[in-house]
């Protein structure tokens, strides 16, 4: 795998206008994706995990103010024409969307929707071409007997099988980067494995890079290098996986590791974050994990931490050094544990 990053990420601010005023969505995000590299983005919902990937796709709706850098293969997209990002997307840079029963048009085969999206970008490419192509596509994501599948409808596929289908859309043209929205959001283990294993097999095989965004730990584990966790708009940790996971920074890392759902012989233990996560337009003073946190002081009400690198790794915490070297609890360890895929 290159060290050179695909993708780079530097500043990154969106804020939205609303009728109620500027709603500050992401704030200041560093990320940075190695060519071949797995980056996993994780949080809760509104932390800005989609929103971040959709500025990069140039995918906002008008309302949206972007300002930073975000550069692929050292091109600034930020700023570049809609003609241009039009040839990015779906050609070199992949999208698989979050849901994909509103992905995919209900009207129209599974095979005429790939053949559009392989088509739009090349022309000189045959329908009878691009057809032969879409079959290619869903044998290479697993589905079975693809001759006929590619000639019937969303609703006649499976859940798992849609999500394979919109895989197979978003690697139509063999693109360097695939952006991955919640791909295994609402489906069951069985299915969920069948779609990492997909996603692991385009990464060997086409040397794909891929950025995940995800709420589950244990596919971050299973499939990433780097690992960012984002809290209210920004970045709160990021790193190599097993420096996040074996020693986060950060007590909101520390909390979601804690949180992961574990058996432990007939009762099942869940432990929680106290509280909920802030409102973006009414965001706390300070660091906005402050009233969720138990380490919390006069300092973290009224300062907001900056990210800064410890050990390796960065974390926007002041209380990260000594947070690095705490040991995990018995619970901790578990749930840490538990995430291993």
């Amino acid at each position: 795998m290159s060290t050179n990053p695909i993708l780079e990420v530097r500043d990154l601010e969106v804020v939205f206008a609303t009728a109620g005023g500027p709603v500050e969505a992401v704030r200041g995000v560093d990320l940075t994706l190695a060519s071949g590299g797995v980056l996993g983005i994780v949080g809760e919902s509104g932390s800005g995990k989609s929103v971040t990937m959709r500025a990069v796709l140039g995918l906002l709706p008008p309302t949206a103010r972007i300002r930073g850098s975000v550069r692929f293969h050292s091109e600034e997209l930020l700023g570049s024409s809609n003609r241009r990002l039009r040839q990015l997307r779906g050609q070199r840079i992949g999208m698989i969307f979050q849901d994909p029963m509103t992905a995919l048009n209900p009207v129209i085969t599974i095979g005429e929707q790939i053949v559009e999206a392989i088509r739009i970008h090349d022309r000189r490419i045959g329908h009878d071409q691009a057809m032969a192509r879409a079959v290619e596509l869903l044998e290479l994501v697993a589905i079975p007997f693809p001759e006929r599948r590619v000639r019937q409808y969303p609703h006649e596929f499976s859940g798992g099988m849609r999500q394979r289908a919109v895989i197979a859309m978003a690697m139509a043209n063999r693109p360097e980067l695939l952006i991955a929205d919640e791909p295994t959001t609402a489906l069951d283990v069985t299915v969920q494995a069948q779609i990492l294993d997909v996603l692991a097999r385009l990464r060997v095989e086409r040397g794909v890079s891929l950025a995940l965004i995800t709420h589950d730990l244990g596919v971050v584990a299973g499939v990433a290098d780097h690992v960012a966790v984002m809290y209210a708009g920004r970045v709160a940790e990021r790193g190599p996986v097993n420096e996040v996971f074996y020693r986060p920074r950060h007590p909101y890392t520390r909390g979601l590791l804690a949180a992961t759902p574990r058996v432990e012989g007939d009762v099942v233990r869940l432990r929680t974050i106290d509280g909920a996560p802030p409102s973006l337009a009414r965001r706390p003073t300070g660091c906005a994990f402050h009233p969720r946190c138990q380490l919390a002081d006069v300092r973290c009400a009224s300062e907001e931490p900056k990210l800064r690198e410890i050990d390796g790794g960065h974390a926007a915490c002041h209380h990260a050094v000594a947070m690095a070297e705490m040991p995990m609890a018995a619970g901790e360890r578990e749930g840490r544990n538990g995430c291993a895929v």
